[in-house]
């Protein structure tokens, strides 16, 4: 091989990487350095201080420039900023955190719900001389942010904003930053003026509240405390702040979309304040867009480091050769715990390219269809969702692959879970997200269904349904085609099919979506709307799941589409029957009690399974090193048993 000649592993880490290819290369010569090598303490004070040490790097190399406006002093490039992010989740969970509390969080916040006064405010957050947290979640509302209980009350004569804690349960809490660093934070406040000596509540709206001195200590009115030790994260100083009747002049109300007049008129370019609401919310995507792919990162170096692992211990001699202990990846039950999580990451960074190309192309634009922002939010908070549950389930099926060297500090994998464990539930519980992703699905039919017959009913089910779902897919033409060769056979290798596995998913999702449409419509004669709908609410997060399955199978087969090698595309292939299968046997009781899967056929799946995951055995290292981890940040001490006699 030639000394610049590609190799797959190349090609495939190429095609993993996407839009942002050069991007991702850039950073992962800057993590690679010796200062964000990855440590393991949970002492808090240390992880704190070495998290501060590696954010000034990062905004002395210029890196936090990345997604601010030019004329804030940015680069423009959303798409690079939840990227470069995304991939510190390779070294440091808490540097992740902290990095996209700082510039994705709080700085996104004063850049998207700010106005041209604000503007001087990024250009500090940016260089870190201001460092701010991002305060919205509260002891007594966490998912409902609607419903949440601190106020700022305007008073007119003084032009200020009164920010207050009203009930012990209004207190910020879990808040990364507010522990330590913070000096201003972002307040999420129910915004309440006065018309004819009556409080009018405008609805949620945020704030710039400066919480400390130059010293570190906590300003009149404002109280801080720690939230100390957590289950992982010890690098994040989390806390919680109450305020007291604490003063901030009118400017500081972050006023894209609801403003207050010196004389406390108060006027919004969106009269509707559910719609105000949500236009709001919408703008911050970029958190968790960013969670969940720095989940599917950090589930990538566990893989990557339980694989290698495997390649290299050995257990139990071969029954024909008592002189031969067998590599542990060489049996099928290694194989079977971690090659289909090794094909779910292949799947969802696809996916994931797709949701941060979406991201980038509707921040940067000047004109937003609301529809495709509604659809963006709810692909994010399903792929959000789908990344961290997949986490959680592959970075400890990775520990416990690896035995006791798994559990010991040094390799890694224990840190991993540990601070991966939250992201289930910050930016969003994973159950209230997929209710999310149903509900949008759900709101094409509401003006269609109230007065259909029955009769009326089927047949729209019948001629409509699959249209509104396909119509959705980023890989249309891709997919048509594809959906044209498919092999409806009882024939075990129609398994291997693409065609027959994309309508097998589609078919799912289409059914599970006009079902739950169909049993609200007749839940809603006879009960209350929250009673209709928490009735079926097994059956609608079903749907969400089979939404969400079926767009990450189009976006692995529009990426493997956009492969120009053919050996890595081959291999691809190969990857994508094994998340394609492997998703039909976790479901399999459904696809057999619908009679999309004869029994036969259902265990023909397994044996799918069984022979894709034999035949990537030979390709182990070859698909980790695709994933394009940088040495420095794969390292585990039982990677080099040279070591061991130190």
């Amino acid at each position: 091989m030639a000394p610049n000649e590609k190799t797959t592993a190349d090609h495939l880490r190429d095609a993993l990487d996407g839009r942002w290819r050069d991007v991702k290369n850039q950073t992962r010569v800057q993590l690679s350095k010796e200062a964000f090598r990855p440590h393991h303490t949970p002492n808090t004070v240390i992880a704190r201080a070495k998290v501060a040490e590696q954010m000034q790097l990062m905004a002395n190399a210029g890196i936090s420039d990345e997604g601010f406006r030019k004329e804030h002093g940015g680069t423009g490039d959303v798409g690079a900023a939840i990227t470069m992010i995304e991939m510190l989740a390779m070294s440091d969970l808490s540097l992740m955190v902290k990095a996209g509390v700082q510039w994705g969080l709080f700085g996104g916040a004063v850049e998207n719900l700010g106005t041209e006064r604000h503007g001087d405010y990024i250009k500090d957050i940016i260089t870190l001389d201001l460092l701010g947290c991002f305060a919205m979640t509260e002891t007594g509302h966490g998912s409902d942010v609607q419903s949440l209980e601190t106020t700022a009350t305007y008073d007119p004569e003084t032009e200020e904003f009164v920010i207050h804690s009203e009930t012990p349960t209004a207190r910020k809490d879990y808040i990364g930053g507010a522990a330590e660093t913070a000096r201003m934070a972002a307040v999420f406040a129910q915004l309440i003026t006065h018309e004819d000596g009556k409080p009018v509540n405008h609805g949620v709206h945020c704030l710039l509240v400066p919480i400390r001195d130059e010293d570190g200590n906590d300003l009149p009115g404002v109280t801080t405390s720690d939230c100390q030790y957590k289950g992982g994260l010890p690098g994040v100083d989390n806390g919680r702040i109450m305020f007291d009747h604490v003063r901030v002049p009118r400017v500081n109300l972050l006023n894209k979309y609801g403003d207050v007049a010196p004389d406390g008129t108060y006027t919004s370019p969106i009269d509707n304040p559910n719609r105000r609401f949500f236009t709001m919310i919408g703008t911050l995507i970029r958190g968790r867009v960013t969670v969940g792919g720095s989940a599917g990162a950090a589930a990538r170096v566990a893989l990557d480091i339980a694989t290698r692992y495997a390649l290299q211990r050995r257990q139990f001699s071969a029954p024909d050769d008592d002189d031969r202990e067998v590599l542990i990846m060489d049996y099928l039950v290694h194989q079977r715990r971690l090659f289909p999580l090794i094909a779910k990451s292949y799947a969802l960074q696809f996916a994931q390219n797709e949701l941060v190309s979406k991201t980038h192309d509707l921040q940067t634009s000047d004109v937003v269809d609301a529809e495709e922002q509604r659809e963006l939010e709810a692909r994010a908070a399903g792929l959000k969702a789908a990344n961290t549950w997949h986490a959680s389930r592959a970075i400890q099926e990775a520990r416990e692959a690896c035995g006791g060297a798994g559990y010991m500090a040094e390799n890694r994998l224990i840190a991993l879970r540990a601070d991966t464990d939250v992201f289930t539930t910050f930016e969003g519980d994973n159950h209230v997200l997929t209710q999310l992703v149903a509900k949008e699905l759900l709101t094409a039919y509401a003006d269609d269904i109230k007065s259909m017959s029955p009769v009326e009913w089927v047949r729209f089910a019948a001629n409509t349904v699959g249209d509104r779902v396909m119509k959705r897919t980023a890989a249309e033409a891709i997919m048509q085609r594809i959906i044209d060769a498919r092999q409806d056979s009882e024939e075990e290798g129609s398994l291997f099919n693409r065609g027959t596995q994309v309508s097998m998913f589609e078919d799912r999702e289409d059914y599970l979506l006009s079902s739950v449409a169909r049993r609200l419509q007749g839940k809603s004669k006879e009960m209350s709307a929250f009673d209709a709908f928490n009735a079926v609410q097994d059956h609608v997060l079903h749907a969400a799941q089979a939404h969400i399955d079926r767009i990450v199978l189009e976006a692995f087969v529009a990426g493997i589409d956009a492969c120009p090698d053919p050996e890595a595309r081959e291999l691809l292939d190969v990857i994508c029957d094994l998340y394609a299968l492997s998703v039909i046997e976790e479901d399999k009781a459904w696809f057999i009690e619908h009679r999309y899967l004869s029994t036969e056929r259902a265990k023909a799946v397994t044996r799918g399974i069984n022979d894709r995951c034999r035949v990537l055995r030979p390709h182990a290292r070859t698909l980790v090193d695709g994933f394009g981890i940088p040495e420095p940040l794969r390292y585990a001490e039982m990677l080099h048993p040279e070591n061991l006699a130190d």
